[in-house]
């Protein structure tokens, strides 16, 4: 078990004063079957009385309303984690991670990959559990790319970013998710937080004996308790941390991210 510290900051700059702002946040990490959250604090900044509530796939959500005109938008999220992957706590099957999501349904240079993910699992003397299954996956999914910031959007498929050869980690993991559902697992996207990134990071976790396992595409490696999570879905439309949208003439944004994850030495609460 790791005890980590996490300061995740969010800042959007208008380029002229906007209106009617409505926002909608899932950026505070809660706790869960691999994690104990505690001291959470969260600032809006300009400040305003949000609502928060727990959306079906029990990502915490903060939900408000700016209706005076402002030039930025901005939030900071911080607080303790206690990561425990050894020790990760059964969850209900859930069939809907079976099945393809936006983001992830397969064109031809997905199935390729998958076709390839099939053939080196029928030669490799392998368990067949899923995560050996999707062990082999993400190796294939890491070897499929380049890592290359702004080469791609929110909105970019698993198929397009395959297509290209290059993308960052949302890219890998909806490649790897769609790859794993074709070839019979259950899995799920996760947004969160890792030590030394710098920002938000994204992975996969698969479900294996009541409990669901992480696994990292864009490093190629199990999930340790260097992660911190902050919310899964079918895909990233499941997790965006923060949407909103509000009134403005020919407005133009610009967003600037910071995440610290840092490892507190003293263990106890």
């Amino acid at each position: 078990m790791k005890k980590l510290y996490f300061d995740y900051e969010m800042r959007l700059d208008f380029s002229s004063p906007v209106t009617d702002h409505r926002f909608q946040l899932r950026c505070i990490p809660a706790t869960g079957p691999r994690q104990q959250v505690i001291d959470t604090k969260v600032v809006i900044d300009p400040s305003v009385e949000a609502s928060q509530s727990i959306d079906s796939f029990d990502s915490v959500v903060m939900t408000g309303y700016l209706p005076e005109p402002h030039t930025h938008f901005g939030y900071k999220v911080t607080g303790i984690a206690f990561v425990d992957n050894a020790n990760i706590k059964s969850e209900i099957y859930k069939p809907l991670y079976r099945f393809d999501s936006a983001l992830t349904i397969p064109g031809p240079t997905v199935k390729s990959l998958t076709e390839r993910c099939a053939e080196r699992l029928r030669h490799e003397r392998n368990s067949g559990s899923p995560v050996a299954v999707a062990t082999v996956i993400m190796d294939e999914v890491f070897k499929s790319f380049v890592y290359t910031p702004k080469s791609t959007t929110i909105y970019t498929t698993a198929e397009e970013a395959l297509a290209q050869g290059k993308g960052v980690c949302q890219d890998y993991a909806h490649v790897m998710l769609s790859v794993c559902r074709h070839l019979g697992l259950t899995a799920r996207y996760i947004a969160g937080l890792l030590g030394g990134e710098g920002a938000t990071h994204a992975w996969v976790e698969v479900y294996h004996k009541d409990r669901w396992i992480g696994l990292d595409p864009t490093h190629n490696r199990l999930v340790d308790d260097n992660y911190i999570t902050i919310a899964h879905g079918r895909d990233y439309r499941d997790c965006m941390l923060d949407i909103g949208v509000f009134s403005g003439n020919d407005v133009k944004q610009s967003q600037w991210v910071n995440a610290s994850v840092h490892e507190v030495s003293h263990v106890g609460l």
